[in-house]
């Protein structure tokens, strides 16, 4: 495998706060990385700053050996990097179907084989393609987010919390459909504050803690940890 991602040595800051701290995170071809840790741990500002909607201080972020550190999140999306915002960010007065359009806006030509495909995917998006988005279930929206960033095609997606606010049986159905992207082809950042789970399905996993990485390792080694169990895992 050749890494597809490296954050190297960034410090993001929000005016005078020190929001991410050194930090370096590097993501194989083909993986799946999970960041977790406590709410305000940083995770979702890595996530931002590395699809350009933040700057870092100093290092340097590289997607597939290109410096895109200065470059703009619209401009990366073309580039292969999907970013599936915490919250899920949906556009509420559009239909499902117009959300998917809305995906493929960097694409040119025919869509109607993607919109396809993430039918195949997501069959309850295709029942509901004419449906205003904002009328979905919460479980419904994070699928409709996910299906928009497929959209474009990416070769690195990005997910911020997506289980966020879900019944337990959403889930495990959205990590199903996570594990199910990345056996298909698509390298995964998952930013989860469902530890347990995002451990059961990452390769590797790093731990924030206060805007810094606190430990790293592959997602069985961290699962197995009895400091991470003690802290995260409710062990």
């Amino acid at each position: 495998m050749s890494k597809i991602l490296t954050v190297d040595n960034i410090n993001v800051y929000y005016g005078q706060i020190h929001a991410i701290k050194d930090v370096s995170v590097d993501v194989e071809e083909g993986e799946v990385v999970a960041l977790i840790g406590a709410n305000g741990a940083g995770k979702s500002t890595t996530l931002r700053t590395i699809s350009g909607l933040l700057r870092t201080k100093t290092g340097g972020i590289t997607f597939e050996g290109e410096d895109i550190t200065h470059i703009d999140a619209y401009k990366l999306v073309s580039r292969g990097l999907a970013h599936v915002p915490e919250g899920r960010r949906v556009f509420l007065q559009m239909t499902v179907l117009e959300n998917l359009e809305m995906g493929a806006f960097t694409r040119k030509g025919d869509i109607k084989a993607s919109i396809n495909d993430v039918f195949e995917r997501f069959p309850r998006l295709e029942e509901r393609k004419y449906q205003i988005a904002g009328t979905l279930s919460g479980g419904e929206q994070q699928m409709l987010a996910m299906g928009r960033a497929l959209m474009s095609k990416p070769k690195l997606m990005m997910l911020d919390e997506p289980s966020m606010g879900l019944s337990p049986i959403l889930v495990q159905q959205v990590f199903d459909i996570v594990t199910e992207l990345n056996k298909s082809g698509t390298t995964i950042l998952l930013v989860e504050q469902n530890a347990e789970m995002a451990l059961k399905i990452a390769d590797r996993a790093y731990v924030l803690e206060s805007g810094r990485i606190k430990i790293s390792g592959t997602g069985k080694e961290l699962a197995a940890s009895d400091e991470i169990k003690k802290a995260y895992l409710g062990g």
